[in-house]
């Protein structure tokens, strides 16, 4: 059953109407935080921690404040700058028996809490860090289990590698700390907020008041968290698929995301498609994707465009299908020879595998178009042999065109100048020498034919190692089928 089908049921079960996600906030007096509220909502669903990032003053500590409030929770908020353990879990003592410590609980011990925020934990002392660590990863203090706790939260201000981010106390959250936490939401400064935003926050006459919106919250999320224990046995095949692509994807771009952190993805976009009412909205898989980054919890440079980048072709991969779904897997893939392999190996048709190739070729002309002729020349042989099914004879007449005449160069290299003149043909004579001697025939083909269309790469070295591995992998099917 889909999602949107099984929220639908149970809303009307309920007799509730589905509401969008920035209402729920807005009911409880948070503004400003339109752009997450999907994010934040689904963290309330799984249970997961949460943090939340921004500069100070941004309503960090008021919203999680407001939501314990809203659902009359059992709520624990300590400043990690100024804690001290036994603020946490209270004096210790021996039991009557003296066979184990006990603690002397206070209204601040965590033990009954529901609910805890740690602020400003980036400005925890190094040792209570550590201490926390149990308690947001597994519920625990001391070993012993918090068993009222349902949720942990955390709050911090920005925090950089260098000493411009502003916030000399605020460091960079420990990596193995920071990958527990499921969703990372940055707080909007001021000029990240719209007009109707900024006039609410700034009106002060609801200052005080407690957060309380009737029980909505509360009633809606206990049918987001029925459909959620219902689906998680069988995730959506789709949310599955793009948290593995995503991961894939940016690890390939230098943004690693571990093993624990792709099934967390997984979690939160399931949450975020029960509370959005819909499975196909590809702004929720990217405002999920956008809280899943550990990196900014230490301060880590995310290029946006790579993330970018990494959403979109995980998000087709997740919903195509086909034919279509092996071409955006192609060109995904970020290796020549993981190209060739897909080839080879899993290609539907002919006309796939030519589309595919003159796909490459050409994203490959403007950009690094040494790329495009290696791959060309390790192809167009066996293809123009017929002995690549897998490549119809658009693909072969596209290959063809790219290496005419450069598989008939024969001669000497030192000939050949690079176009700019700062690269001499012959400093490549070294690396060529070292090579065996039918790698180093076909290593040269390679650097004549690009020599002589002025494509000298700087590094061709690593395009010759490319169009090597692909020519291996060509070899060991033509062998098979001999």
């Amino acid at each position: 059953m889909p999602l949107a089908v099984s929220l639908a049921a149970e809303n009307a079960a309920a007799k509730t109407q589905p509401r969008p996600a920035t209402w729920y906030l807005e009911s409880i007096g948070v503004y400003g935080f339109e752009p997450s509220a999907v994010v934040v909502l689904a963290a309330l669903v799984t249970e997961d921690p949460l943090l939340l990032i921004g500069e100070c003053g941004t309503g960090k500590t008021f919203l999680l404040n407001s939501l314990s409030e809203a659902l009359g929770l059992e709520h624990r908020h300590y400043n990690a700058s100024l804690i001290q353990f036994d603020d946490l879990v209270g004096f210790p003592y021996p039991s009557e028996d003296r066979l184990k410590v006990e603690y002397l609980e206070t209204p601040a011990t965590v033990w009954a809490a529901q609910s805890v925020l740690v602020d400003e934990i980036s400005r925890c002392k190094p040792e209570h860090q550590n201490r926390l660590f149990s308690l947001v990863h597994e519920r625990k203090v001391q070993g012993l289990s918090l068993d009222n706790l349902v949720y942990r939260w955390a709050a911090m201000n920005p925090a950089g590698l260098d000493s411009d981010s502003g916030y000399s106390g605020s460091e960079p959250l420990d990596p193995a700390l920071a990958d527990r936490f499921a969703l990372l939401v940055e707080a909007p400064d001021w000029s990240g907020l719209d007009a109707s935003a900024r006039r609410r926050i700034a009106d002060p006459s609801g200052e005080g008041a407690i957060s309380d919106d009737g029980g909505e919250l509360a009633r809606s999320l206990e049918i987001w968290k029925g459909v959620f224990r219902e689906r998680i046995s069988q995730c959506p095949q789709p949310i599955v698929e793009y948290a593995v692509q995503v991961t894939s994807l940016l690890g390939n771009a230098g943004f690693r995301l571990s093993p624990r952190r792709s099934r967390m993805i997984s979690r939160s976009l399931l949450a975020a498609c029960i509370v959005s009412g819909s499975e196909a909205d590809e702004t929720v898989f990217r405002a999920v994707l956008d809280a899943s980054l550990p990196q900014k919890a230490w301060g880590a440079e995310i290029r946006p465009e790579a993330v970018a980048a990494a959403h979109t072709a995980a998000w087709d991969l997740a919903h195509a299908s086909g034919k279509r779904y092996w071409l955006t897997e192609f060109h995904s893939e970020t290796t020549m020879a993981g190209k060739v392999r897909l080839l080879l190996n899993s290609c539907p048709d002919p006309d796939t595998g030519s589309a595919a190739v003159a796909e490459y070729l050409a994203r490959t002309e403007l950009a690094n178009p040494w790329d495009g002729v290696a791959f060309a020349m390790a192809l167009y042989p066996a293809a123009a042999s017929g002995r690549l099914p897998c490549i119809g004879a658009e693909g072969i007449a596209d290959l063809g065109r790219l290496v005419s005449g450069s598989l008939a160069v024969e001669g000497a290299v030192e000939p050949y100048a690079s176009p700019n003149g700062h690269i001499s043909m012959s400093s490549y004579l070294g690396y060529l020498a070292g090579l065996p001697a039918a790698r180093q025939d076909r290593a040269r083909q390679l650097i004549c034919h690009l020599a002589v269309n002025t494509i000298l790469p700087g590094d061709f070295e690593t395009v010759e190692n490319n169009f090597h591995e692909c020519v291996v992998l060509i070899a060991g099917v033509v062998a098979k089928e001999a």
